[in-house]
């Protein structure tokens, strides 16, 4: 355990959130000597505590606080419709309540973002009606903070065809290929495609006092009992405690941040495990909530001085939602595969990554080889072909197959940032504490919709070419479930359009920052988590400096 704080103490920093952004704050932060405060709203669990209760992780969602709407979500595609309350099952938002957050339970896909994705817009020219545009920061300029998460958190993997500028390599080799991964170098050869060993935020072999993958299968949606998955549970958070300057308080949901007279954040209030309200005083704020929470936040911390919300001068908080678009397809083979062992995904294909707009629209991504859905339930309802029977003898026959010789490449592609995708406060529906449920307002771009079916279209390639006896598809449709939160808080120079400076830094509040998923100006092809770290890895450096300046 670390350090404990009395709550009315005043410490350097509070940081809301401890996931991919938050760990990384909360261990950089503390490094460089400032007492920090880390207030995380799910329970602080260990390694021991994970297992492989497919029911209670798939069905019953433990990790994201179970089934029971205490945390309601409502949604709607536009702002004429009235939001509908989404029932129990599948939320539109998915992400884990824990310390961690879905560090602990992601995929570990560990993409870069290539330097394209920085400068589109000046690349390609304006796409109307939307807000896209370039970074005010360079993929030189995070290049470094690439490197420091490989080498920090600990990536599996080995340069490839595609792959941007690296100033290192990685610190441990690529995780064994798959079945998958075998099917996918075979079909994208036959296709004159580069197949390369995916980069993974798993261990291959020991590194850094934790252990390689032992190939239990249990990656996606579940925490790791050997900590091979880097998680900022696993790599971060540890390190941020033995500094003796950070606690982590978990339990403790961030209602909001009050602004003093001289319109600085004083303190954030926030309750604990029974409901009791505290507050917390520091020098400076780092909100890592990620692009639903932290929006919610700003929202809900409105006052005199700030009535749209905190931070919110420009009306931008909260606006230019993205997800990313994904879809799996489907291949049976005729020899078994048994992709329910091993981690989720070791082979991918980046040809498509970049936007070519002869296509006909914007776009581009990455496909990789993978078992989807992987659990056997979640396969049986979900993972079969339309026109399979869904009970009975030949049901049965069917999945015995179809679980053992099937895998899936899925594809990844971009969301155009659109400002009447939105996070909003609902004016009906509260949460268990009495906060305004999260609204959600999203629809696709038309050219994001097109781009899944390119890619779609490039997975059953690639799939036929590598051998498979049956293909089958889903349908293209609007993304109504996003896992990547990206974009509501947007980093800019121009406070009249952004939320955020290139430092994270809010341009209406000094002692205000913001590091997380809500920052990115665009959506990457798929996997923003590494890059969502690195810019926590910059952030840190630049308010630790400020700091130093007295500048906060």
């Amino acid at each position: 355990m670390g350090r404990q704080f009395n709550s009315r103490e005043e410490v350097d920093f509070v940081i809301v959130g401890s996931g991919a952004a938050g760990g990384v704050m909360a261990r950089e932060l503390s490094q460089a000597g400032y007492d920090v405060v880390v207030l995380e709203q799910g329970p602080y669990l260990q390694a021991s505590d994970f297992g492989h209760d497919e029911l209670e992780t798939f069905f019953n969602l433990e990790w994201m606080g179970g089934i029971d709407n205490e945390f309601p979500q409502t949604y709607r595609l536009s702002e004429s419709e009235e939001a509908v309350l989404v029932g129990a099952g599948l939320p539109v938002l998915i992400y884990a309540r824990m310390v961690g957050g879905s560090s602990v339970h992601f995929t570990g896909n560990y993409w870069r973002f290539h330097p394209i994705d920085f400068t589109e817009r000046s690349l390609l020219g304006e796409i109307p009606n939307t807000g896209f545009d370039d970074w005010p920061i360079t993929y030189d300029d995070l290049e470094p903070y690439y490197t420091k998460v490989d080498w920090e958190i600990g990536v599996s993997g080995i340069p490839g065809p595609f792959d941007p500028p690296r100033s290192r390599p990685f610190p441990v080799p690529p995780l064994p290929v798959k079945s998958s991964g075998v099917l996918m170098d075979k079909g994208a050869r036959a296709l004159g495609l580069h197949s390369q060993p995916a980069p993974m935020a798993i261990l291959s072999e020991a590194y850094q006092n934790r252990p390689g993958c032992v190939n239990c299968g249990f990656c996606l949606a579940f925490g790791c009992e050997v900590s091979a998955k880097s998680s900022t549970l696993a790599t971060m958070i540890p390190q941020a405690e033995a500094t003796g300057r950070c606690e982590i308080r978990s339990e403790s949901t961030v209602v909001r941040l009050d602004t003093g007279e001289n319109g600085q954040v004083k303190e954030v209030m926030y309750l604990d495990k029974n409901g009791v309200e505290h507050a917390q005083k520091a020098k400076a704020f780092v909100i890592c909530a990620n692009g639903a929470e932290t929006a919610r936040l700003l929202l809900h911390s409105e006052s005199s001085r700030h009535p749209n919300g905190l931070a919110n001068s420009s009306g931008k908080v909260g606006k230019y939602l993205m997800f990313n678009t994904q879809i799996p397809t489907m291949g049976l083979f005729e020899h078994p595969l048994n992709e329910y062992k091993g981690v989720q995904v070791t082979r991918i294909i980046h040809d498509y990554y970049n936007a070519d707009l002869s296509r006909g629209f914007y776009g581009g991504g990455g496909l990789d080889a993978r078992f989807q859905p992987g659990s056997p339930l979640w396969f049986a309802l979900q993972g079969l072909p339309a026109d399979a029977p869904r009970w009975g003898k030949e049901h049965k026959r069917i999945l015995e197959e179809y679980y053992t010789h099937t895998m899936s490449v899925a594809a990844h592609g971009t969301s155009l940032p659109l400002e009447s995708n939105t996070i909003s406060l609902d004016p009906t529906h509260e949460d268990k504490w009495g906060r305004p449920a999260i609204r959600v307002t999203y629809n696709d771009h038309p050219d994001d919709l097109s781009n899944l079916k390119f890619l779609q279209d490039m997975s059953v390639d690639v799939l036929e070419a590598a051998g498979a006896k049956h293909v089958w598809t889903f349908p293209i449709a609007p993304t109504t479930v996003g896992a990547h939160l990206l974009g509501t808080c947007r980093m800019g120079n121009d406070p009249d359009k952004s939320v955020i400076d290139r430092f994270h830094r809010t341009h209406d509040v000094r002692n205000l920052f913001i590091a997380d998923g809500s920052s990115l100006v665009t959506s990457g092809r798929g996997q923003p988590t590494m890059t969502i770290q690195a810019l926590a890895f910059r952030a840190a450096e630049h308010i630790s400096g400020f700091a130093a300046r007295n500048e906060l």
